[in-house]
């Protein structure tokens, strides 16, 4: 008997690895052609044959189990058939749950779902369970596969995992002693079919809780919970009382308790706030100290390129947003710092307007940096705001840096594509931090 992975990407590869590392029997099949060298060289290495170009139904005789990766839908005919056949069906997370239940080992899962911050609000709790010292790691759909960082991690490790819906679809026996679900906006629609379908699959985070588990939901949207899985403790957060909750003058508090002023947070904006309130309720339930907690939370820099702290001089703040790749995402960005911004927009242009960044500016604009490729748009566009033209990113960033006064955030959030002058936006968004890096040595020598 052997075990059948579907699809090559990360999660995949990374649940293919684990079963042959572990004696198993495995075979490998991908839709594309032909698998690639270094691909080609992984699987030889471990002794994992791969098929290509096709799932033939042959590959199900003698199957004992389909691992599915969360790109394939359940619906393509070689997954159905396995179904049909009575053949368990399942994902990476589902069996990197498996690894863990059977160590025994003290470990305990916190998981977080919704359609937008995930990724930030999983990062962000890690960070808050380490501050505190507890040992945890961030792993599932922000980037390294739960599987791997369950085979790695050392006993009693917290592992906080974001889901997404296609990792939620291939779930059976899944427990996480914490479940947030953080929010729910249109999106992926065209492999849910409807909002109801995509946020029931959103709920399955839910599933397997106990009456001593945690389930973390918005106060604003009791809805969206409607009809949830599981028997967890519900704890709420939101802008009014709650068991997570930040008044109207900045004051957060969790459980009655004063946690800090949302001021003191370096990740900014209103979607960040509640991010990190639903971080603390988690981090609370896996035993964190509010003091700890509360350290955490003003050191948390923000996940890499997405509106992160880069320094402070002179009352001067950077953020690094390169992950701002379009409109919608600078608008984002924009609408998350009070301003006065000194805006770097540009680079490899998409084609759309930019015109939408005018509302989002008025009353907050310093000064825009037109930068890169898309000048001659951005020209189009805004150029009867106030704004540079510095065509080289060192100088547009540097320009940048010496426009600000005093209570200003330098901004790069390039509505771009990074590829006129780097090879990816982490590149651009690390040349950044290094400038900057430039610039607050350069201050602070000039007042030594």
């Amino acid at each position: 008997m052997h075990t059948v992975v579907v699809g090559a990407g990360r999660s995949g590869l990374a649940a293919a690895q684990f079963l042959a590392s572990h004696g198993r029997s495995v075979l490998l099949t991908d839709s594309r052609t032909e698998p690639g060298s270094e691909l080609e060289l992984r699987l030889a290495t471990a002794g994992i044959p791969g098929v290509w170009g096709d799932h033939p139904f042959v590959l199900l005789a003698d199957c004992a189990e389909l691992i599915i990766s969360p790109g394939i839908p359940r619906t393509i005919p070689f997954v159905a058939e396995a179904v049909a056949r009575g053949i368990p069906v399942i994902g990476e997370v589902e069996l990197a749950h498996r690894l863990l239940r059977e160590r025994g080992d003290g470990s305990r899962v916190l998981a977080l779902t919704g359609t937008n911050g995930k990724s930030t609000t999983t990062d962000l709790l890690a960070h808050l369970l380490r501050t505190s010292g507890i040992p945890s790691v961030a792993c599932g759909n922000l980037g390294t596969p739960m599987i791997e960082a369950v085979d790695a991690a050392a006993p009693g490790t917290v592992f906080a995992v974001e889901l997404s819906s296609y990792q939620l679809e291939s779930i059976s026996s899944f427990h996480a002693e914490g479940a947030a679900f953080l929010n729910l906006t249109p999106d992926h629609l065209a492999r849910h079919g409807t909002m109801d379908a995509y946020r029931r699959t959103k709920l399955r985070i839910f599933e397997g809780q106990g009456a001593e588990d945690l389930k973390v939901a918005p106060q604003a949207h009791p809805e969206w919970c409607e009809g949830a899985p599981g028997m967890g403790r519900l704890a709420r957060f939101g802008w009014s009382d709650c068991e997570a909750w930040c008044d109207e003058v900045g004051a957060m508090r969790i459980h009655g308790e004063w946690l800090l002023s949302r001021s003191e947070l370096r990740i900014p904006g209103d979607h960040n706030v509640e991010n990190a309130l639903a971080a603390t309720l988690l981090a609370r339930h896996a035993g964190a100290s509010m003091e700890t907690i509360r350290a955490g939370l003003c050191s948390y820099p923000g996940l890499a390129h997405r509106i992160a702290f880069c320094g402070e001089s002179g009352g001067i703040i950077a953020y690094n947003d390169s992950k701002g790749t379009n409109v919608d995402a600078t608008l984002t960005a924009v609408q998350a710092l009070p301003g006065p911004l000194v805006l770097l927009l540009g680079g490899t242009d998409k084609g759309t307007s930019y015109r939408p960044l005018r509302e989002v500016l008025g009353g907050k604009l310093r000064r825009l940096v037109f930068l890169g490729e898309a000048i001659p748009q951005l020209i189009r566009d805004l150029g009867d705001l106030p704004h540079e033209v510095v065509p080289g990113f060192d100088d547009a960033v540097r320009a940048a840096l010496s426009l600000a006064q005093a209570g200003d955030q330098v901004l790069l959030s390039p509505a771009c594509a990074s590829f006129d002058q780097f090879d990816n936006f982490e590149q651009r968004g690390e040349r950044f931090e290094a400038l900057v890096a430039d610039w607050l040595r350069t201050q602070e020598d000039s007042h030594a």
